[in-house]
């Protein structure tokens, strides 16, 4: 004998269990990008210690091969460490995505329970991409401004400028020319690199079978 399907809950509970999910992941999203704030605030940190000291000892040591290996050693370093900081970044990128777009179902949910609601909200109300962006600009269309302003872009500047100062060291005995045009086209190159990885996992958040409630607009769009 079949059990019988479960009654709905009233609207008013179904509203309080969809808030409590809401601030769970308000909740987890600031909790992750204060991590975030501290981890970039720290490497920032490290990296202007090291310049600091980097400056301190090429007045003692001068340019010589000893000041050249320790400048290298601490190079290295700090590429390390904020390389590591790039990958949180972009992992706490790609987790916030997804953040968003859980808080845009829950506001499809909400105008499921209300259609009166749907003209009082600024942000998305599906979890299609167009409706995410909307989430994220309030409206405005996304651009390459917002990428370029964005932390992950930040982190990836400031690493790709220690990978030129570092190659700039390493090619040093090469002759100045050698070293400025190594420097440059690695630091371009790593810069490239990671704006590759962020395309991929743009590709992987934005990927269709995410979509299980497309905003209007995407309905438009399909019908």
């Amino acid at each position: 004998m079949s059990q019988p399907s479960p009654e709905p809950a009233p609207p008013a509970v179904r509203a309080q269990i969809l808030a409590t999910e809401h601030w769970g992941l308000l909740a987890v999203r600031s909790q992750t990008w204060n991590e975030v704030m501290g981890r970039i605030s720290a490497q920032l940190t490290f990296t202007s210690a090291v310049l600091v000291f980097l400056a301190l000892a090429v007045q003692g040591l001068g340019y010589t091969e000893t000041f050249r290996i320790l400048a290298i050693t601490l190079g290295l370093v700090v590429l390390l460490t904020g390389t590591l900081t790039s990958f949180r970044v972009a992992n706490a990128s790609q987790e916030d995505y997804f953040f968003v777009l859980g808080m845009n179902r829950l506001r499809a949910a909400y105008v499921a329970i209300d259609p009166t609601l749907a003209q009082y909200f600024v942000t998305g109300l599906g979890d299609d991409p167009r409706q995410v962006t909307q989430t994220y600009t309030m409206g405005p269309v996304r651009d390459v401004n917002h990428v370029l302003a964005s932390a992950a872009t930040f982190v990836i500047v400031v690493n790709s400028i220690v990978v030129g100062g570092l190659v700039a060291f390493v090619a040093w005995p090469g002759g100045p020319w050698l070293a400025a045009i190594l420097a440059i086209v690695l630091a371009l190159v790593h810069v490239a690199l990671w704006m590759l990885h962020g395309k991929r996992t743009y590709d992987v958040n934005t990927d269709p079978r995410w979509v299980r409630f497309p905003g209007p607009d995407e309905d438009a769009d399909l019908s």
